[in-house]
């Protein structure tokens, strides 16, 4: 492959990516809807919360299927379908006024999603050279986040003023039209042949997954997934508008820009947090972590602000959970660096599940603890989310705790191979010995040259 990708690498990726950005929009398009959606089929917050939930599920139930078909019939046929499903289920939630419409549209939502992301994801080291696939990765990654600016923003506006319907056929016919340029524009390898791999029995997967599950390098992607990533997704998924206009008093366009700030922030920190993985691999847990702890004690201060949080504080909040999809990243490196090549894919599959898991689980808990606060009304106060939205930190200490076990293992296998991953005190305290000790030489030879 030449080492300089010409432009038809770079309108296949942007192709892939056009893709990526609008099922980022069809799955955060309910989280703006929410308070439109009770009112539209009469439901509670926990009946909302389930179709989320559901979406979500179909998400990380078809992982694994959709990395075997993807194996088969390469990245094209898959994004192409994946677009086209969703599109129809955009179509249903437009005019669909019943409870069973507006599930079965965000299954097809939630499977059309599942089909997106990890083949876009594939086509980039087949159009690029192995030196930028780490940067085109985690770009694919944060740009494909505008899809939740593009939710916060026009599909808000639209829902304001035309209403429901203009809302989600738009929405449908922007995502039929990006469907039709991808088949236009994608290509699975620049020979322009489909991918066909050989076939994969049932014991074969089985194999793999299990070599995948017992390496506790991928378990703690896995679990450095599910701590990152969830209660930023709840948010844009689900409750943060919801949370910043029934809970906070905030008028629609202001939840809308806090939206918008929550997606530009990641889309920030993204290549920073690359940069500090690829310079420190054996210390991205402490990224990890410090993320956690930032989205923690951000919750932690709104929370237990009297009343209704003030402005910079709910910036502060919006600029916290921002930093959660970029970390989530982070699991997928662990899975890269601790499995090999023939089972990279199978390793990455079940990291992917582990937000997905804990927002679903998540989103399900908040759901359910307004509707027992509020009967099942949607006239919820900032009392109501307080209790609903501290239900998060049950996720963050079963995260924590996975984090933490799994790190004893990993590093306990890596000593095993020769790696031995010294405490950062004993590091910190060398580094300020060896600062030390230079201070004193250079002291010294300015004193002898007086």
């Amino acid at each position: 492959m030449s080492m300089r990708p010409g432009w038809r690498a770079w309108a296949v990726w942007s192709a892939g990516l056009a893709a990526y950005i609008m099922a980022v929009l069809h799955r955060t398009s309910l989280g703006v809807a929410g308070l439109d959606a009770q009112d539209r089929f009469g439901v509670g917050a926990g009946a909302l919360a389930s179709f989320a939930v559901l979406q979500l599920l179909v998400y990380a139930a078809l992982q694994v299927p959709v990395g075997l078909l993807l194996d088969r019939f390469g990245s094209l046929r898959l994004v192409v379908s994946g677009g086209l499903i969703m599109a129809a289920g955009q179509a249903l939630m437009a005019t669909t006024h019943g409870v069973e419409g507006a599930v079965l549209a965000r299954v097809l939502v939630g499977a059309g999603d599942a089909m997106t992301f990890i083949s876009v994801l594939r086509l980039v080291p087949r159009w690029f050279p192995t030196r930028r696939v780490p940067v085109l990765t985690q770009l694919t990654g944060l740009v494909g986040q505008a899809g939740q600016v593009l939710s916060a923003v026009p599909l808000a506006a639209l829902l304001a003023g035309p209403g429901w319907t203009t809302a989600f056929l738009g929405a449908a016919g922007a995502g039929l039209f990006v469907a039709i340029a991808a088949f236009a524009a994608l290509r699975d390898t620049p020979e322009r042949k489909v991918s066909s791999g050989a076939p994969i029995t049932m014991r074969q997967l089985g194999t793999d997954l299990a070599g995948a599950w017992r390496h506790p390098g991928t378990r703690l992607g896995l679990w450095s997934h599910f701590t990152t990533q969830f209660t930023g997704t709840v948010f844009a998924l689900m409750w943060g508008f919801p949370f910043l206009i029934a809970g906070e008093g905030l008028r629609r366009e202001t939840a809308s820009t806090l939206l918008t700030l929550f997606v530009l922030v990641g889309m920030a920190a993204g290549p920073v947090i690359g940069m500090l993985v690829q310079r420190y691999p054996l210390r991205r847990s402490y990224l990890v972590l410090g993320i956690v702890g930032a989205n923690a004690l951000a919750w932690g201060a709104v929370l237990l602000w009297p009343g209704q949080a003030p402005m910079p504080l709910l910036v502060l909040l919006v600029l916290a959970l921002g930093l959660g999809g970029p970390g989530s990243m982070i699991g997928f490196d662990y899975a890269r660096t601790f499995n090999p090549p023939d089972r990279l894919g199978t390793a990455t599959g079940v990291v992917n599940v582990g937000g997905f898991v804990a927002s679903l689980v998540s989103i399900e808990l908040i759901g359910l603890i307004l509707d027992a606060r509020t009967g099942g009304r949607s006239d919820y106060d900032i009392g109501d989310f307080r209790v609903a939205m501290s239900a998060q930190y049950l996720i963050f200490v079963i995260g924590l705790i996975g984090i933490l076990r799994n790190r004893r293992l990993a590093r306990r296998h890596l000593a095993a191979e020769g790696v031995v991953v010294r405490p950062l005190r004993v590091v910190l305290a060398e580094r300020r010995g060896l600062a030390k000790s230079r201070a004193v030489k250079a002291e010294t030879l300015s004193r002898g040259t007086q």
